[in-house]
Protein backbone atom coordinates (compact mmCIF):
# COMPACT_ATOMS: atom_id res chain seq x y z
CA UNK A 1 0.00 0.00 0.00
CA UNK A 2 1.46 3.43 -1.38
CA UNK A 3 2.09 6.17 1.34
CA UNK A 4 -0.26 8.41 -0.98
CA UNK A 5 -3.03 6.04 -0.52
CA UNK A 6 -2.49 6.82 3.03
CA UNK A 7 -1.90 10.41 2.90
CA UNK A 8 -3.65 13.13 0.57
CA UNK A 9 -1.93 16.62 -0.94
CA UNK A 10 -4.71 18.75 1.85
CA UNK A 11 -3.15 16.02 4.87
CA UNK A 12 0.53 17.28 4.55
CA UNK A 13 1.71 20.05 6.93
CA UNK A 14 5.12 21.18 5.79
CA UNK A 15 6.56 23.86 8.42
CA UNK A 16 4.21 23.48 11.74
CA UNK A 17 4.91 25.20 14.37
CA UNK A 18 4.66 23.81 18.06
CA UNK A 19 6.15 24.32 21.53
CA UNK A 20 6.39 20.22 22.61
CA UNK A 21 3.89 17.30 21.83
CA UNK A 22 0.86 18.12 23.33
CA UNK A 23 0.68 20.67 20.95
CA UNK A 24 2.02 19.12 18.27
CA UNK A 25 -0.71 16.08 18.56
CA UNK A 26 -3.19 19.03 19.42
CA UNK A 27 -2.39 20.65 16.14
CA UNK A 28 -2.34 17.58 13.97
CA UNK A 29 -5.90 16.27 15.22
CA UNK A 30 -7.38 19.81 14.71
CA UNK A 31 -6.70 19.05 10.85
CA UNK A 32 -7.42 15.57 10.83
CA UNK A 33 -10.83 16.14 12.69
CA UNK A 34 -11.27 19.08 9.74
CA UNK A 35 -10.29 16.58 7.01
CA UNK A 36 -12.27 13.02 8.30
CA UNK A 37 -15.19 15.27 9.81
CA UNK A 38 -14.19 13.47 13.47
CA UNK A 39 -14.53 15.81 16.96
CA UNK A 40 -10.68 17.09 17.15
CA UNK A 41 -11.21 16.35 20.77
CA UNK A 42 -12.25 12.39 20.05
CA UNK A 43 -8.85 12.02 18.04
CA UNK A 44 -6.96 14.07 20.84
CA UNK A 45 -7.97 12.22 23.23
CA UNK A 46 -7.37 8.52 21.11
CA UNK A 47 -3.72 10.06 20.68
CA UNK A 48 -3.01 10.75 24.00
CA UNK A 49 -4.17 7.54 25.29
CA UNK A 50 -2.08 5.78 23.14
CA UNK A 51 0.77 7.79 24.15
CA UNK A 52 0.29 6.99 27.76
CA UNK A 53 0.93 3.08 26.71
CA UNK A 54 4.13 3.87 25.49
CA UNK A 55 5.54 7.02 23.27
CA UNK A 56 5.15 6.55 19.50
CA UNK A 57 8.44 8.72 18.89
CA UNK A 58 10.24 5.51 17.32
CA UNK A 59 13.39 7.17 16.98
CA UNK A 60 15.94 9.15 14.43
CA UNK A 61 13.01 12.32 14.48
CA UNK A 62 10.47 10.41 13.89
CA UNK A 63 6.58 9.80 15.36
CA UNK A 64 3.98 7.74 14.31
CA UNK A 65 1.15 8.41 16.55
CA UNK A 66 -2.00 6.53 16.16
CA UNK A 67 -5.40 5.28 16.87
CA UNK A 68 -8.62 3.60 15.92
CA UNK A 69 -12.02 5.85 15.81
CA UNK A 70 -15.31 4.45 14.85
CA UNK A 71 -17.07 5.35 11.76
CA UNK A 72 -13.99 6.08 10.18
CA UNK A 73 -14.22 4.82 6.15
CA UNK A 74 -10.86 3.74 5.77
CA UNK A 75 -7.05 4.50 7.04
CA UNK A 76 -6.25 7.97 6.95
CA UNK A 77 -2.95 9.31 6.80
CA UNK A 78 -1.45 13.00 7.76
CA UNK A 79 2.11 14.26 7.67
CA UNK A 80 3.93 17.20 9.84
CA UNK A 81 6.86 18.39 9.44
CA UNK A 82 7.66 20.70 12.91
CA UNK A 83 9.21 23.74 11.81
CA UNK A 84 11.90 23.03 14.95
CA UNK A 85 12.38 19.91 16.90
CA UNK A 86 10.64 18.66 20.10
CA UNK A 87 10.63 16.22 23.27
CA UNK A 88 8.00 13.50 22.02
CA UNK A 89 9.81 11.08 24.84
CA UNK A 90 11.22 9.21 22.09
CA UNK A 91 12.47 5.74 22.23
CA UNK A 92 16.23 7.07 21.85
CA UNK A 93 16.03 10.19 23.44
CA UNK A 94 16.52 12.26 19.90
CA UNK A 95 13.83 15.23 19.45
CA UNK A 96 10.98 14.64 16.65
CA UNK A 97 10.49 16.62 13.60
CA UNK A 98 8.70 14.59 11.25
CA UNK A 99 5.44 12.69 12.43
CA UNK A 100 2.89 10.63 10.32
CA UNK A 101 -0.26 9.93 11.86
CA UNK A 102 -2.23 7.45 11.02
CA UNK A 103 -6.13 6.85 12.30
CA UNK A 104 -7.77 3.66 11.70
CA UNK A 105 -11.32 2.60 11.63
CA UNK A 106 -12.41 0.68 14.65
CA UNK A 107 -12.47 -3.15 12.69
CA UNK A 108 -9.36 -2.14 10.60
CA UNK A 109 -6.95 -4.77 12.33
CA UNK A 110 -4.67 -6.10 9.32
CA UNK A 111 -5.15 -2.50 7.24
CA UNK A 112 -4.01 -0.88 10.72
CA UNK A 113 -0.92 -2.48 11.55
CA UNK A 114 0.23 -3.37 7.53
CA UNK A 115 -0.17 0.60 7.40
CA UNK A 116 1.76 1.48 10.47
CA UNK A 117 4.92 -0.94 9.63
CA UNK A 118 4.62 0.51 6.13
CA UNK A 119 5.00 4.09 7.15
CA UNK A 120 7.79 2.56 10.33
CA UNK A 121 9.83 1.12 7.52
CA UNK A 122 9.79 3.84 5.21
CA UNK A 123 10.29 6.70 7.73
CA UNK A 124 13.12 4.60 9.36
CA UNK A 125 15.09 5.22 5.84
CA UNK A 126 17.82 7.86 6.69
CA UNK A 127 17.32 8.86 2.99
CA UNK A 128 13.57 9.43 2.81
CA UNK A 129 13.85 11.26 6.21
CA UNK A 130 16.19 13.53 4.72
CA UNK A 131 14.48 14.13 1.73
CA UNK A 132 11.35 15.15 4.12
CA UNK A 133 13.61 17.11 6.09
CA UNK A 134 14.93 19.06 3.03
CA UNK A 135 11.50 19.07 1.06
CA UNK A 136 10.65 22.99 0.61
CA UNK A 137 6.96 22.48 0.45
CA UNK A 138 3.57 20.23 0.79
CA UNK A 139 3.65 19.30 -3.03
CA UNK A 140 7.78 18.60 -2.74
CA UNK A 141 7.07 16.36 0.34
CA UNK A 142 3.64 15.00 -1.44
CA UNK A 143 6.54 14.04 -4.05
CA UNK A 144 8.82 11.85 -1.66
CA UNK A 145 6.06 9.94 -0.32
CA UNK A 146 4.74 9.24 -4.17
CA UNK A 147 8.34 8.75 -5.16
CA UNK A 148 9.56 6.48 -2.50
CA UNK A 149 6.18 4.80 -2.15
CA UNK A 150 6.78 3.66 -5.89
CA UNK A 151 10.30 2.26 -5.53
CA UNK A 152 10.09 1.01 -2.16
CA UNK A 153 6.82 -1.20 -3.34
Amino acid sequence: MPLTDLVALNAILPNLKVNGKKQALSDIAAKAAELTGHSDRAILENLMQREKLGSTGVGNGVAIPHGKLPKLGRVFGLFARLDRPVDFDALDGQQVDLIFLLLAPEGAGADHLKALARVARLLRDPEVARKLREARDANAIYAVLSLTSATAA
